[in-house]
Parts: structure tokens; C-alpha cells; sequence
């Protein structure tokens, strides 16, 4: 049991709820930051439980952001722990947001866990993440519930959203015009998908070297005419497939 669950299990202070499960996730994601001048916003503060749970686990230097559409969480502010009303479905107010915050060392959405508001919410902020910091989306199970929207490969669900950030992750080795290196490629470190949560881990990024070193262990021929045209037919084929959204043709060699 970590420090996290331990403080879950015998709460002092507000109301909270988590799927036990996340702690792990959230120690193996955030221990590096403790004890460290940062700044964690959380989106959703329902009675104000996580943000105690966040500001215990950091430490005194840790300034907590809470943001909630409900007024009434202001009575919620204490030391170290700011509350800002707003809602995440609304573009305006997230952009104003990103401009009001400082940057942010975490990002955690546990707010409304509607489609558009999670991803409007990546879409603004993730961008405010310093290039070192973590975001984390909780409850991706809306993504298979009808009622928020979501449903098993449903166009427009976060979960299928965020499936599309694993291409731009690997955009480096993309050799289509359709999948281009951009800021999300050279900011993302790695992406954790968990049981109903995700991670991002955010690094500055360059185009991946390869190098080999060592002898050879056999003899390493050149690869003869006839295969690198039968190579040649494979791209062109490949191609055409790739642009019908069909399965690859494989050369059997």
C-alpha cells in the first residue's frame, strides 16, 4: 500500500472517490515530483477530497489548482489549494484559463467525463504541460457509455481520440503524407494506457537516431536484384492498400 492509498483508506478530510486501482498509477507517475515547487490542476473537485489527497502527497511547495463549474466549491479554498469555476465545455474559458495558469507540472481531468469536454480540455491545455510534466485523463469508461457519449469505436469518443496520439507519437517513422511530425510528436514521451485511464508523459523531443556497433556474427550479402524490384512492386501495392484502409500485402521471402 502507498502513501496515496494509506491516506485514501483513513481520510481525515473531505469526501472523495477513486477506483482502486489508480494509486498505483498515480505513485508510479508522480512520486518524482514530491516535495517540489509545482504546479498541479485538477479538473472536477466535486467536495474537494483529491485536492486534500494531492496537497498531502506533494508536499508544502505544491500549489493545487482546482476547477469546477459548480460556485459553490470556492468554500473549498484553503492553503495552497486554489479553486477557479468554470466549465471545460466551454473553448473560451479554457483558453482563458491557459493564460491565467502558470505552467502546469500535472494535469489530471476527472471533471465532467464528457467526449467534448475531454477533449477540449486536451486540446487546450496540453500545451500548457511544461515539457516535462504528466497529463492524466481518469474514467475513460464514458467512452464506452452511451449516455456521455461514447460506445465500442464510436467516431468522436475520447477514447478513439486518444488512440489517434499513439500515430503522432511515431510520426518520425511515418513514411504517408497523412501522418506528419508536429508539436504533439516532438512533446510526447510515452503514453500509458491503464484499466479507464491514460497517462501522457510529456519530453522534448528530436527524430530517433539508429546506429549499430559490434562485429558481424555471419555474413551479410546485399540483397539481390530481382528482390529489391520485387520491393519496389511491394511499396507501390502497400500504397494503394494503405489509401483503401486494407490490410497489407506481405512478400513471403
Amino acid at each position: 500500500m502507498n502513501e496515496l492509498e494509506y491516506y485514501f483508506n483513513n481520510n481525515p478530510g473531505r469526501l472523495v472517490f477513486k477506483w482502486h486501482h489508480y494509486f498505483e498509477i498515480y505513485d508510479r507517475h508522480f512520486k518524482r515530483f514530491k516535495e517540489n515547487e509545482i504546479v498541479v490542476v485538477e479538473i472536477g473537485v466535486f467536495h474537494g477530497g483529491s485536492l486534500q489527497i494531492w496537497k498531502n502527497y506533494f508536499g508544502p511547495k505544491a500549489r493545487i489548482f482546482g476547477i469546477d463549474i459548480n460556485p459553490r466549491v470556492t468554500e473549498l479554498r484553503e492553503d495552497n489549494i486554489e479553486i477557479i469555476i468554470g466549465s471545460q465545455s466551454d473553448r473560451s474559458f479554457l483558453r482563458r484559463l491557459r493564460n491565467e495558469l502558470p505552467p502546469i507540472d500535472i494535469l489530471i481531468d476527472d471533471g465532467g467525463h464528457k467526449m467534448k469536454q475531454q477533449i477540449l480540455t486536451f486540446e487546450e491545455l496540453f500545451g500548457k504541460i511544461k515539457p516535462d510534466g504528466v497529463y492524466v485523463c481518469e474514467d475513460l469508461s464514458t467512452s464506452y457509455q452511451l449516455g456521455y457519449g461514447g460506445g465500442h469505436k464510436r467516431m468522436g469518443s475520447f477514447i478513439e481520440f486518444s488512440k489517434n496520439l499513439i500515430d503522432k507519437l511515431n510520426a518520425f517513422h511515418s513514411e504517408q503524407k497523412s501522418l506528419q511530425v508536429d508539436g504533439l510528436t516532438r512533446s510526447m514521451d510515452s503514453i500509458h494506457y491503464y484499466d479507464n485511464i491514460v497517462v501522457i508523459e510529456k519530453r522534448s523531443r528530436q527524430k530517433p537516431t539508429l546506429s549499430q556497433t559490434g562485429r558481424p556474427s555471419f555474413e551479410i550479402k546485399p540483397q539481390a536484384t530481382e528482390i529489391s524490384l520485387a520491393l519496389r512492386l511491394l511499396y507501390f501495392l502497400n500504397g494503394i492498400l494503405q489509401f483503401l484502409r486494407l490490410p497489407s500485402f506481405k512478400l513471403n521471402r
